[in-house]
């Protein structure tokens, strides 16, 4: 799986990132283009398997310490944009530890938790519809 497909599966764990602002990488503007960049398979649905953070982890972690502080994820998502979310907050959402900065696993952890949100129909996968609905809705407590 390439890196910007990671990405973009970040990006469902912490909401959208509206268009030209993610300095990472150049991501589809669209729910629908987004759709077809994660579907590494083209079977018309995204899996778990096409929600991996390993390239995501690694790219965000610009200090390497194992760890993203709310400063890596804002350089990543880009300026922060009025009413939207901040790092702080989005990193707050899936804190386990409540230590201000994400590791691997809750990276992992909020991801598993924006695909169960996002599959409202609770059958295994998200399609287009279901992604639409909730690209750009943040996830709440």
């Amino acid at each position: 799986m390439n890196a910007s497909i990671r990405v973009s599966a970040l990006l469902l764990v912490f909401g959208s990132v509206p268009a030209g602002i993610c300095i990472a990488q150049d991501l589809p503007a669209t729910a629908s283009g987004r759709f077809d960049a994660l579907d590494v398979n083209r079977d018309g649905v995204l899996s778990k398997y096409e929600f991996d953070s390993d390239v995501v982890f690694a790219t965000m972690d610009s200090d390497h310490n194992a760890s993203i502080s709310a400063s890596e994820l804002q350089t990543f998502l880009g300026p922060e944009e009025q009413g939207a979310p901040s790092a702080k907050y989005r990193i707050s959402v899936v804190d386990g530890n409540n230590d201000g900065e994400l590791s691997d696993a809750e990276i992992r952890r909020g991801m598993e938790f924006r695909f169960q949100w996002l599959d409202s129909n609770k059958d295994g996968n998200v399609d287009l519809a279901e992604l639409q609905a909730g690209l750009g809705v943040p996830m709440v407590r």
